[in-house]
């Protein structure tokens, strides 16, 4: 008796949900069948009634980092498991549990307003806090793989819930273990550990400049606002025009093939990677190759930022599609690099 009385309110289903607002590129999709989780304890019964049924599912937190096509069939999960709190500290660090469906920008402001600095570098990205260690969301040097100490998820596999350590997630440049085994793993929560002895990252030339003109050592909180300013001169907002961000991920090269690319271009713009490589401008390699500011159809380029392909209205997955294929092909044929596309293709 005690189990069905304490047993969890079924997610909400709602079917032929149409997800324009609930992707930031604003293309017309609809999900067949819309689930909302608000618990991790819906996920158990709803995934067996999923495979009993052998209904196809995916998951959609944010939005903010997919293109979906104009019908999304079988089962969409919509990830709104909320709430943060501090759940221990140490003289060294403190450790964050974060429900899945969090804000990821209303997040790291919290954590500066509870004294925690450590993610402002990675202010203003959009989505959610599920979604972000799936593609190891990185900004001006920081990536969220190394504050993470632990992540929960329901196994679609094993058919239960697993607490991967920081080791296990094998966060890569953009890359991570959940990216690499698709539809198996529901992130449900995510455990930060923040160190207690926080530095100012100032690495990239962005934040560089700015302080360095003011001649300054910023707080995090000064660090955090001048992220936010820098990212909104460069990045048009979703609510005004549709966008994913940043469409393609910085290729990385080995140190010879940079300075192969630099005695024939000698204003390419690069950074040093952890490995040892270098990283190249993905932005400045479209610019050069002339689509900044195109537009073809209802698509285009980011007159501001090349890195950022834009849905001006009416535009579908497949002509977004097309034109990062053109852009891709140009880029091959002029630097011999490829470009690797960010945002997940569902």
């Amino acid at each position: 008796m005690n189990s069905a009385k304490n047993a969890p309110n079924p997610a909400k289903l709602t079917p032929n949900l149409g997800l324009k607002h609930r992707n930031s590129f604003g293309l017309d999709s609809t999900a067949e069948l819309a689930y909302e989780i608000t618990s991790a304890d819906q996920l158990p019964a709803l995934m067996k009634e999923l495979g009993d049924k052998k209904l196809a599912w995916r998951v959609l937190g944010g939005g903010s980092n997919v293109i979906l096509p104009e019908s999304l069939l079988g089962a969409t999960l919509l990830i709104k498991i909320l709430g943060q709190e501090i759940i221990k500290a140490d003289q060294k660090y403190s450790w964050l549990s974060v429900g899945a469906g969090v804000n990821w920008h209303e997040l790291v402001s919290w954590t500066l307003e509870h004294d925690l600095p450590g993610l402002e570098n990675l202010a203003l990205i959009p989505g959610t806090v599920g979604a972000a260690p799936i593609q190891n969301i990185g900004a001006y040097g920081v990536e969220i793989g190394e504050y993470i100490d632990s992540i929960e998820a329901f196994d679609a596999v094993a058919h239960a819930f697993v607490t991967l350590p920081q080791e296990a997630c094998q966060f890569a440049y953009r890359d991570s273990y959940f990216k690499q085994n698709p539809n198996r793993f529901i992130v449900t929560k995510v455990v930060f550990k923040i160190p207690k002895s926080w530095q100012a990252r100032l690495q990239y030339a962005d934040l560089a400049k700015q302080f360095s003109e003011e001649n300054s050592s910023p707080s995090a909180k000064q660090i955090f606002d001048a992220v936010c300013a820098i990212r909104s001169q460069k990045l048009p907002d979703p609510k005004v025009i549709g966008n994913a961000g940043s469409f393609f991920q910085n290729p990385i090269v080995s140190t010879e093939q940079c300075e192969q690319l630099v005695q024939q271009f000698p204003s390419l713009v690069s950074y040093p990677d952890s490995n040892g490589k270098r990283k190249l401008a993905a932005g400045w390699l479209i610019d050069q190759c002339g689509f900044k500011g195109k537009r073809v159809g209802s698509v285009g380029v980011y007159e501001k930022q090349a890195l950022v392909l834009v849905n001006h209205g009416g535009g579908t997955s497949t002509d977004i599609l097309n034109l990062a294929k053109s852009i891709r092909e140009e880029v091959l044929k002029k630097f011999h690099v490829k470009l690797e596309i960010e945002p997940n293709i569902l």
